[in-house]
């Protein structure tokens, strides 16, 4: 009887410990969380969302004030379309500004906000106009290897 108590307790701690270890898995991974604040949508369209995903944070500040909840392709304007769920303690200015910025050395990208200064706030359904795209590591080494091709031999170099 003994044994089969401390049975039920050695495989009640194992299951607590696995629990506990996809939950982390899945907190780490940003495909979990656990905000209970009430939310409302924004839209915003990106020429380049890079590698954006669903469940990205949206930034103000540095402060997390809502979630990626899709991402969509217009075929009218050839455009990323991002729905965002902002938590509605939150309100941002009409003229607010969005940008897709890396955090980072691993390269997780996220929507950054930046606020206007407009009296009016944001409402739900409303779009975002003002939006910057992902900076394309790949674009910008190319132009770097135009522009240095572009200039031809330094001054500073002799020829043998």
């Amino acid at each position: 009887m003994e044994r089969t108590k401390n049975d039920v307790w050695v495989g009640l701690f194992v299951l607590i410990g696995a629990a506990a270890l996809v939950f982390l898995a899945l907190q780490a991974a940003n495909l979990l969380t656990l905000s209970f604040q009430p939310t409302y949508r924004l839209d915003a369209r990106f020429d380049n969302i890079g590698g954006l995903k669903p469940r990205a944070a949206v930034k103000s500040s540095g402060v997390v004030v809502g979630r990626v909840e899709s991402i969509t392709f217009d075929d009218k304007s050839f455009q990323a379309r991002v729905t965002m769920a902002m938590e509605s303690r939150y309100k941002f200015p009409k003229d607010s500004s969005l940008k897709i910025l890396t955090s980072g050395l691993l390269g997780e990208q996220y929507v950054g906000i930046e606020a206007g200064a407009d009296d009016k706030v944001l409402a739900a359904g409303d779009t975002i106009g003002t939006t910057q795209s992902a900076v394309v590591l790949e674009n910008l080494i190319g132009q770097f290897l135009y522009n240095k091709a572009a200039e031809g031999p330094t001054a500073g170099t002799t020829k043998k």
